[in-house]
């Protein structure tokens, strides 16, 4: 039997020294390896990397400003409209996927529009692949935070997070979530290399979006609230976020497989 696991690890890595946390540089490392394999693309299909180097700042932007207005807006509006200010301290947390999806698919759209060498599906459908390499660097950033943890938990591979003040195990969400992004992105790189998916329009963003969200939809069951007003609802807000994005992703392998 595994016996369940005291998880009390320090947010940063070198608490004595420099005020860096491991959240902090796994979000990084997810920017860092999305331009490599960004980088092995565009080379294949012959593109200018200089289109790349500017793809990486809108979507940097995108992502940042997505995922903290996301998590603002959808989560706690009513607190960030009455202290607008609080949204810029980011440094604080809170960051939310589904607002990072909308923000940097805003961001590809705005790129497109000013460099017309790259459509919207081209840029989306292989920025996908990295996505879900990143959001697997994210969620292990959440478990070294201690944060967006699962409901509580009898089984023998249970964390306790001794950090929250807690004596009893709940779910290693965070690591589930992790090990399907993981998987996610294994699918999604074959689809592209071995397969050619990334000849039809729309395939692979809609394979991203069903993966993603469709296990985002699932997972919700055994993870807790994040706000308070989640516990009166039958389906919480990831929940409902994520239905929208499973049906745009039905819809853009069904336009993919007409195409």
């Amino acid at each position: 039997m595994i016996a369940q696991i005291h998880w009390n690890v320090n947010p940063e890595i070198f608490p004595d020294l420099l005020p860096v946390r491991w959240y902090g540089v796994l979000f990084m490392l997810g920017f860092v390896f999305g331009y490599y394999l960004l980088e092995k693309i565009f080379k294949a299909e012959k593109k200018d990397l200089q289109l790349l180097d500017s793809l990486s700042i809108y979507v940097g932007i995108g992502t940042i400003l997505g995922a903290r207005l996301g998590h603002c807006l959808f989560y706690e509006p009513a607190y960030y409209l009455a202290n607008p200010l609080e949204i810029l301290k980011i440094w604080e947390g809170g960051l939310a996927s589904h607002g990072a999806v909308i923000g940097i698919l805003l961001a590809n759209y705005l790129y497109g529009r000013k460099f017309k060498e790259t459509g919207f599906f081209w840029v989306t459908d292989r920025l996908v692949i990295v996505v879900a390499l990143a959001a697997t660097l994210i969620r292990l950033g959440n478990l070294m935070n201690s944060e967006i943890v699962g409901a509580p938990t009898n089984l023998p591979w249970g964390f306790v997070f001794e950090r929250l003040g807690e004596d009893f195990a709940r779910h290693p969400s965070q690591l589930y979530e992790a090990l399907f992004y993981l998987i996610s992105f294994g699918i999604l790189f074959f689809m592209y290399w071995k397969q050619q998916a990334g000849a039809y329009a729309g395939r692979l963003f809609g394979t991203f979006l069903i993966l993603i969200f469709g296990f985002r939809f699932v997972i919700e069951f055994i993870k807790d609230v994040q706000v308070e007003f989640e516990k009166s609802m039958q389906l919480n807000m990831g929940q409902l976020l994520s239905l929208p994005l499973i049906a745009l992703g039905v819809y853009l392998i069904w336009r993919s497989r007409k195409s």
